[in-house]
């Protein structure tokens, strides 16, 4: 899967990454969503993991884009993909992460985090004009994602919770009155 000869990046929460087919780019996602950008003739992507959605109200105006976010990880991709002369509809997109990461806290008929960043994953490609080629979203825990920008390749690896963490998140999630 890791391939020696490629330059490895590793995203934390916040990052993102555009590149040429000299790169590949590893992260862990929980909660968080991964959007993998490809374009398959110029061998150019780029990756994001972001932890919302949106900023909200607070918007942008002072302090620029921010990779946290959803929708601004998206603008900063299309942009630093443009820069390379790409057009960023005309690359295939892939979605990873939006995983439970605390099932037994989650309230009856309640969104968590995860499913939030899935869904606006999901309607920000559609917004740009980006197809989206593939996606692994959701289910309980993480997933540990190695993009490969010269092939396009995405491998994604979900770690589900043990029956016994699963437990334990229960008990806790009862203890603090959050009814699942």
């Amino acid at each position: 899967m890791l391939d020696i000869s490629l330059m490895d990046i590793f995203l934390l929460p916040g990052e993102y990454f555009v590149g040429d087919a000299a790169f590949q780019v590893r992260t862990i996602l929980g909660s968080c969503v991964s959007i993998t950008l490809w374009h398959p003739i110029a061998r150019v992507g780029g990756m994001s993991h972001f932890l919302l959605p949106t900023r909200g109200s607070a918007g942008t105006t002072r302090s620029g884009l921010n990779g946290h976010y959803g929708d601004e990880a998206l603008a900063l991709m299309c942009q630093d993909l443009q820069a390379l002369g790409v057009d960023p509809q005309h690359c295939q997109a892939k979605l990873f992460g939006g995983g439970n990461m605390f099932p037994g806290r989650v309230r009856s008929g309640s969104v968590h985090v995860g499913r939030r960043n899935g869904e606006a994953a999901r309607e920000l490609l559609l917004q740009h004009g980006i197809p989206i080629a593939t996606e692994s979203l959701f289910g309980m825990g993480h997933r540990q994602i190695i993009f490969d920008i010269s092939k396009g390749d995405v491998w994604s690896r979900q770690v589900r919770p043990s029956a016994r963490e699963l437990a334990a998140e229960v008990e806790a999630g009862a203890q603090e009155g959050v009814f699942s």
